[in-house]
């Protein structure tokens, strides 16, 4: 049995994001998000909701940080709505938009809780989108606008920044298979739009550290082992290019690689995008790598080469469909360690979603959920006895919350909202987790 020893100044946080938690999608000068534009549209959210209210943190926030410092978090992870800051994209600021987050910031503080800033979590402004958005090259000049209003806004205070939150799924599901924003099936374009989001954190990270000296700044992958189920060279061949895809495209070219030469050689991967200098922008150094960690996927190659996920007879899964395999975080925590050597490595995402039970006085039970965390902090501590500079780990979510193309049918949250009446409940994994907190200080 593994012994837990993290370090005294090892960050233990929770991770929500802009347009999941806040609602408030019209209010104080906002301007339309692609996300809001999307969950608008008839038949794209499963449930057939949207985020226009979500858990009304916009105007909870006091409320949500009093919550944060009783659960005994050292830190915490969001993410600001670009459409709030700047409503056109570029041009004019919304004082209104960045003194909200300026006074989380603040509150974060007073609280004794480290504020984690990500810069874009896939709420990109409808008018960007609508001039050609992400697939178009000129958007990262726009980027880089956006970044320098916050980082001048927030750089004296916010001294962790992550520029973007998972690019994989943010370009392939939002512009190759359609499932997220802006819900466009264009493979070529969800490459370039893969290419700008890298393009756009390595040119970002230098506007960052001149604006907020001292800092840390890095960004944020989802990550994990992409597996053959069976050792035939053809499943093994489809697991390779999976992990090509999920993984080493974003890894590698992070680390100053470049792309995966099999996937572009392989893949027909048409790189038009690409001009002299990206891939030396792309490996601008960062202070550390935050690894988004759920799942790993089987892979078994059909009779039509395409690549099909396989299921694991008596496996543990999730409301999401994602088998519970803890070891994956270690192996994957360790690949990217001894493989690319980051200065400093963050879960920056692991949660569950499952089913709750609500009693009749009002408690909510998740012990399936408590059990998941235990676990995988188990695959943690082993990391860091292996040698790993892994620095915090921030559960997903701090609450329930607006499941992008699932709708609030599926509950990843630590504290329980009643999205009728905003009420918010601590569950059981969240006093779990408190105690945790407490026995590892």
């Amino acid at each position: 049995m593994t012994e837990f020893n993290f370090p005294k100044d090892f960050l233990w946080g929770t991770a929500t994001s802009s347009y999941q938690i806040e609602g408030a999608w019209q209010a104080d000068g906002k301007g339309e998000s692609i996300w809001d534009r999307f969950s608008h549209t008839k038949g794209k959210i499963q449930d057939g909701t949207n985020g226009d209210n979500a858990c009304d943190h916009y105007n909870r926030c006091p409320q949500d940080i009093e919550l944060m410092q009783k659960l005994g978090i050292n830190a915490y992870r969001f993410s600001l709505s670009w459409p709030r800051i700047l409503p056109q994209g570029r041009g004019q600021i919304n004082q209104a938009g960045l003194d909200f987050y300026s006074r989380l910031v603040d509150g974060l503080l007073a609280a004794g809780i480290k504020p984690n800033l990500t810069l874009y979590h896939w709420d990109l402004p409808q008018v960007l989108q609508d001039q050609g958005g992400w697939p178009q090259r000129d958007i990262v000049d726009a980027f880089l606008e956006y970044t320098e209003v916050v980082a001048r806004a927030l750089g004296d205070r916010v001294k962790m920044w992550s520029t973007f939150n998972e690019p994989f799924v943010s370009a392939f599901l939002g512009y190759w298979w359609g499932e997220h924003a802006p819900g466009i099936t264009d493979r070529n374009q969800a490459f370039a739009v893969a290419h700008h989001h890298l393009l756009a954190h390595g040119k970002a990270v230098p506007i960052i550290r001149a604006n907020s000296p001292g800092a840390d700044v890095g960004i944020v992958l989802n990550l994990g082992p992409q597996m053959a189920a069976t050792d035939s060279e053809a499943d093994r061949d489809a697991a390779r290019r999976a992990d090509g895809l999920v993984n080493r495209w974003f890894l590698d070219s992070l680390a100053g690689r470049g792309y995966p030469a099999d996937l572009v050689a392989e893949g027909g991967v048409e790189l038009p995008f690409m001009q002299d200098g990206d891939m030396q922008t792309i490996a601008e150094p960062i202070d550390f790598l935050g690894i988004n960690y759920y799942t790993r996927r089987l892979f078994h190659s059909s009779d039509n080469d395409e690549m099909a996920e396989q299921k694991v007879a008596g496996a543990e899964y999730t409301e999401m469909g994602w088998e519970v395999y803890p070891q994956g975080l270690y192996a994957t925590l360790a690949r990217v360690h001894f493989a690319y050597d980051f200065p400093a490595l963050y879960v920056t995402e692991n949660g569950a979603a499952f089913a709750d039970i609500v009693d009749v006085n009002g408690r909510i039970h998740d012990a399936r959920r408590a059990a998941y965390l235990q676990n995988h902090f188990v695959a943690a501590q082993d990391a860091i006895n292996a040698g790993v500079p892994l620095k915090g780990y921030y559960v997903w979510s701090f609450m329930d919350n607006f499941e992008w193309a699932y709708g609030f049918s599926k509950r990843f949250g630590l504290v329980y909202i009643d999205y009728k009446t905003q009420k918010r409940t601590l569950k059981d994994s969240a006093l779990w987790y408190q105690g945790f907190i407490i026995d590892n200080k």
